[in-house]
């Protein structure tokens, strides 16, 4: 399938206050095609191989995952809360291998239906969330039983100098980069939230060329259903 990208919602439409980040988006829009270039374009071709049928995409981002989506993917609902991101993201749609709808939205709050969907994507997002465990549980409430949560993040470092170091700087962190926390065990909350591991593999990579070396991690996990009292 080719094109059918379109940019979601109505004119004018913005993501929420509090998560826009305007001085880290831009600096993110210009980074991201030498991080994409250092590697991070294969990490998300690998993230979203085997994904079919209809998947939501949570902080899409500037849209680097739109061309890699595999022809089983039917339809893809992107949500991004960043205005400028978005923007960008919603341009990539238009040359999507399969249709992509951007729209503005937050992981705490996905705009589907119960048990609707048959995969959702985190590409470096959960690092960034205030709480893990509220989005993890919107991704179940989403998913169908048996869909698949796709994950690639980067997590706490398994060294302990290293992972205090993190643990260091992360309030710091977490003011200049978006609110993201260099710091999370990421693989154990989606086992916490319920989510049955399918497989993960962990690695080190720098995003860029000056910035430090950091644990990340590409795997997926499947959802039982629906948490209780979703």
């Amino acid at each position: 399938m080719t094109g059918g990208g379109q940019a979601g919602g109505p004119s004018g439409e913005h993501g929420p206050a509090e998560l826009q980040h305007p001085r880290f988006a831009r600096a993110y829009a210009r980074a991201v095609e030498e991080m994409n270039r250092r590697g991070a374009t294969e990490h998300r071709r690998e993230l979203l191989a085997g994904l079919h049928g209809s998947v939501v995409e949570i902080g899409a981002g500037d849209g680097s995952a739109f061309a890699l989506y595999p022809p089983a993917v039917t339809c893809v609902l992107a949500i991004e809360p960043d205005d400028d991101l978005r923007s960008i993201a919603a341009a990539k749609a238009a040359s999507a291998p399969v249709p992509v709808t951007v729209r503005a939205g937050a992981a705490e709050h996905i705009p589907a239906a119960d048990a609707s969907v048959d995969a959702v994507v985190s590409s470096l997002v959960l690092c960034s969330v205030s709480e893990q465990a509220p989005v993890l549980a919107e991704i179940r409430r989403v998913l169908r039983p048996g869909g698949i949560l796709a994950f690639y993040e980067h997590v706490r470092s398994d060294n302990r100098l290293f992972a205090a170091v993190e643990d260091l700087l992360a309030p710091a962190w977490q003011r200049f980069a978006g609110g993201c926390h260099p710091n999370r065990d990421t693989v154990a909350a989606i086992g916490e939230a319920g989510f049955v591991p399918v497989g993960s593999r962990r690695f080190n990579f720098a995003v860029l060329p000056l910035s430090p070396v950091l644990a990340h991690v590409l795997g997926t996990a499947v959802s039982p259903g629906p948490p209780a009292g979703a």
